[in-house]
């Protein structure tokens, strides 16, 4: 098991950059999570983590929450769920990096006349649909989240806060899904119950740090910095995915 003194900065850390961003954090902390514990271990750790910072950050920009959205989020979010409820789908840790360090590539390769406005019509469920299926197999999937949002007319304020909810609802639904529906599949994962204790408000603590310091940013370094940090981030996770697959 992994340092916990470790595991404490990291997580305030990494909540903190997706207090800024709205993303990133998610993807260093699963990085890291799946390196020092098995899949199943990472994904319940990673999904009480997630679920508190996005939590709060929700709570504490709730004025900001573009609430049909969310709802019809949801929708999308509940159907992946179902799905892979039926398929029993579990990744191993190869599959886990690689298919988190693409995400970012495959997000901004994406033509931006491609319509996906999360405030139009239908656009919503399909991202729901989407983001949750990644996050059930990658364990997160934010920077394709972004994607909606990015070409959006909404503000980086209610960006961070709408993406807050919705992300909060994917990672309890991961934890419903690796916790109860895929357990069977999984071997145990071991980890003390005040693991889990421990994580969330540090989660919740870095995330009011990360908002102090978004609200001195401007929605131009918001963008910029949000895509550089992410294909760093997808690169390294990429390469060490790919060297975890041919020493099998």
């Amino acid at each position: 098991m992994a340092s916990p003194v470790i595991l404490a900065l990291i997580v305030l850390a990494t909540a903190t950059i997706s207090g800024i961003f709205g993303m990133a954090g998610g993807l260093i902390l699963m990085g890291y999570l799946t390196a020092v514990y098995s899949v199943g271990a990472a994904m319940m750790l990673h999904g009480v983590t997630q679920a508190a910072a996005n939590g709060y950050r929700a709570v504490i920009n709730r004025n900001d929450i573009i609430w049909p959205i969310v709802a019809t989020n949801t929708m999308g979010a509940a159907t992946a769920l179902a799905l892979f409820m039926v398929v029993s789908f579990v990744p191993d840790k190869a599959t886990v990096l690689i298919t988190l360090g693409a995400i970012p590539f495959i997000a901004f390769s994406l033509p931006k006349n491609l319509g996906l406005d999360i405030t139009r019509p239908f656009i919503s469920p399909i991202c729901g649909f989407i983001v949750t299926a990644l996050t059930l197999v990658a364990g997160v999937a934010g920077p394709i989240l972004d994607v909606f949002f990015v070409t959006s007319p909404l503000t980086r304020h209610q960006i961070v806060a709408t993406k807050a909810v919705t992300q909060t609802i994917q990672h309890l639904t991961k934890l419903l899904y690796f916790g109860v529906l895929a357990a069977s599949l999984l071997p145990p994962a071991h980890l003390p119950w005040w693991i889990f204790v421990m994580v969330a408000p540090l989660a919740m603590a870095g995330t009011t740090l990360g908002k102090m310091l978004l609200d001195r940013m401007d929605d131009t370094q918001f963008k910029k910095w949000s895509r550089t940090i992410l294909y760093v981030i997808g690169t390294i996770l990429i390469i060490r995915g790919v060297m975890l697959w041919l020493g099998r």
